[in-house]
C-alpha cells in the first residue's frame, strides 16, 4: 500500500473518527453479566467466533459488492445527466444495504448502524465526497445524505480514499474488534495491558480473514446471529449509561 493510502486507513480506522462507535458494545454487557465473558481468555474466544462467523463477517465480505456499485453509481452520475442509467446500481446498493440492516434483529442494533453509517456519510460530505446524486438541501439548511448503514457508508469512505481490498476488510474488522475491545476494558473488567495484548495477538486472524472475506459472497456467509440481537435488544442503553455517567 502507498504511504498516503496508508496514512488514509489509519484515519478511517481511527478512534478519533466522529462516528460514535466507542459508545456501542454489540451487547457484550449482558455476556459479561452471565458470567460468559469474565477473563481475556473467554473474550478472546468470543471475539474469534464473531470474526469467523458473526454479522461483522459478513459484513465486511459485503464491502465489495457495495464498492462496486458505489463506483459504477458514482461514475455513471459523473458522466451527466441521466439518472436512470445509474438506477441499477442504486437498487443493487440498497438491497444490499438493506439486507445487511436486517441482519441486526434487534432495533437498537439497526439504530447503532444506521446513526454510524449517516455520521460518517455527513463527514464525508463535508469533506467533499457526497454520495453521488444527493439532492440539494433547502436554502439555510444543512445537507443530509441518503440513509445508508455503516458498511456501506464504510464502503464509499474507502471509494473515496481509494483504499483497496483487502486492506478495506482489515480495516473494517479491525475496527470493530478495537471497539469490543475497548468495551471489555471497562466491562469485564480487563486491564489496559491485557487488552492490547488481545489486539495483538488476533491481528494474525483479523488478516486471514480480511483476505478470505474480500473474495467472499456475503449471502454465502448468512447466519441468524440471534443471540448477540437479543443481548443487544435487553440491554441497550446500559454501555451508553456507562460513558455518560
Amino acid at each position: 500500500m502507498a504511504d498516503a493510502a496508508r496514512l488514509r486507513l489509519f484515519q478511517l480506522v481511527s478512534p478519533a473518527l466522529p462516528v460514535g462507535g466507542f459508545s456501542y458494545s454489540e451487547g457484550l454487557e449482558v455476556l459479561v453479566q452471565a458470567g460468559r465473558l469474565a477473563d481475556a481468555r473467554a473474550l478472546r474466544g468470543w471475539l474469534e467466533a464473531e470474526l469467523r462467523r458473526g454479522a461483522v463477517a459478513i459484513e465486511a465480505a459485503a464491502l465489495a459488492p457495495l464498492t462496486a456499485a458505489l463506483r459504477h453509481w458514482r461514475d455513471v452520475e459523473a458522466a451527466g445527466p441521466g439518472l436512470e442509467r445509474g438506477a441499477p446500481a442504486r437498487q443493487t446498493l440498497f438491497e444490499l444495504d438493506g439486507w445487511l440492516l436486517a441482519q441486526r434483529e434487534a432495533a437498537e442494533l439497526r439504530a447503532q448502524q444506521l446513526q454510524m453509517g449517516q455520521s460518517l456519510l455527513q463527514l464525508l460530505a463535508d469533506l467533499g465526497w457526497p454520495l453521488p446524486g444527493a439532492a440539494a438541501p433547502a436554502p439555510g439548511a444543512a445537507p443530509r445524505p441518503p440513509a445508508l448503514a455503516w458498511p456501506a457508508a464504510f464502503a464509499w469512505a474507502g471509494l473515496c480514499l481509494e483504499l483497496a481490498a483487502p486492506d478495506l476488510e482489515e480495516a473494517y474488522l479491525y475496527g470493530w474488534v478495537a471497539n469490543q475491545i475497548s468495551a471489555a476494558v471497562r466491562l469485564v473488567p480487563l486491564g489496559p495491558t491485557d487488552g492490547q495484548r488481545l489486539q495483538l495477538a488476533l491481528a494474525p486472524l483479523i488478516a486471514e480473514r480480511g483476505a478470505a472475506l474480500a473474495a467472499a459472497d456475503p449471502r454465502d456467509l448468512w447466519s441468524g446471529g440471534v443471540g448477540a440481537g437479543l443481548a443487544q435488544l435487553q440491554h441497550a442503553e446500559l454501555y451508553s449509561r456507562l460513558f455518560r455517567s
